[in-house]
This record gives C-alpha cells, structure tokens and sequence, in this order.
C-alpha cells in the first residue's frame, strides 16, 4: 500500500471510528459501569471482531478480482453508492440516547470480550460495509495479503484506541453524545456521503 493511500485510508479510519456504532456504545457503556480498565476486555473483542470482518471482505474481494479484473472499478463505484446511502441515514437518524441499567452486575473479562466480538461481528451491516469501504483503497498490482494485514491492522488500532478513550472519558462524554447527538450524526453522515463521491474518483 502506497504511503498516500495509507495516510487517506488513516484519516477516513479515524473519523469513521468516531461515528456512533454498537461497538462504540458498548465501550462506552461498559466504561460507565465497570471503569476504562475493566473495558478493555470489550474493546479487544470487538477489535478482534473487526480483523475478522475485514478477513473475510478481503476474501471476497481477492476472489472476485481474480474472477473478474475491472471488479475493482465496479466495486468502488458501488461502495461509494452505499456510503453515500448510509451518510444519508445517519444524517436523518435520531441523536443517542444512552442510560445504562442501574446496578448492572458485574461482568467477567472474559463475557465483556465476548460482548464486543459478537456486537462486531454479528453486524451484517459492517460486513457490508467493509465491502463497500475497503475497495476504495486496494490497489491490485500489489499484495493482497500485505494490504490486509496493514488495513486490518490500522482500523483495529484506531478503533481500540477511539474506544478505550470514549471509555475513560464515559461519564463526561455520555452526556454531551445524549445533548449533541443529534448534530454530531449530521456532521458524521456527512463524512460518509464525502467519502461515498470522494473515494471512488480519487
């Protein structure tokens, strides 16, 4: 993966981590109930959640380009359609509302891992989603494995750091998300519906 298109691929990762999403909640969630290090559990499983997602979109996408070359072109285009759709949705969709359960009883590590795995990977919308995200930054004159492993790593990264930091900053952060919502929703469909008419003709 050429420098610029990691740098491109670092930014658009990095605002779309901040989008409100079930595995960005249940961090912030489990943050309020159980305190940032407790959370830690459940960021890693939806972190490991998200590898797998990726593993499998970029086996699709390995397939179809050998099926068929000028995929790829179709694929961008496509992706850039559906990002466009999910901007629009999340610009209309109501703000958050986010009141955890008073005396929620406390959860093993290993439960809280494996909330945040199965709230990611039990999502076919992110399936879809890297479907149409990841082909914007393949290039198929190179590795597929090695864009992978950099993707993959990068999203997760980025992820567990936006998520761990939501998680400390839970009880100041859950209240301005509640307040705020609603315009934070506008200002991140937005980003979307401009990564949906950017990416595919950059």
């Amino acid at each position: 993966m050429a420098l610029h298109t990691w740098l491109l691929y670092l930014l658009a990762v990095t605002g779309l981590s901040l989008t409100p999403g079930p595995n960005t909640l249940l961090a912030l969630t489990h943050g309020a109930l159980h305190g940032h290090r407790r959370a830690l559990c459940t960021i890693a499983g939806g972190a490991a959640g998200f590898v797998a997602l990726i593993a499998l979109s970029m086996l699709g996408i390995g397939a179809l380009l050998k099926a068929w070359a000028p995929a790829l072109t179709a694929l961008k285009w496509a992706g850039g359609a559906y990002l466009i759709y999910l901007g629009v949705q999340l610009w209309r969709a109501p703000g958050v509302t986010l009141r955890p359960p008073a005396g929620a009883p406390a959860l093993r590590g290993t439960r809280m891992f494996g909330q945040g795995f199965l709230s990611a990977i039990s999502n076919p919308k992110a399936l879809l989603f890297y479907g149409a995200f990841l082909p914007q930054f393949v290039d198929p004159a190179r590795s597929l494995l090695t864009q992978f492993a950099v993707m993959a790593a990068t999203f997760a990264g980025i992820e567990f750091a936006v998520e761990y930091g939501l998680a400390r900053l839970a009880h100041r952060v859950r209240p301005w998300l509640e307040r705020a919502g609603r315009r934070f929703n506008k200002v991140c469909g937005g980003l979307f519906a401009a990564l949906g008419v950017a990416l595919p003709t950059a």
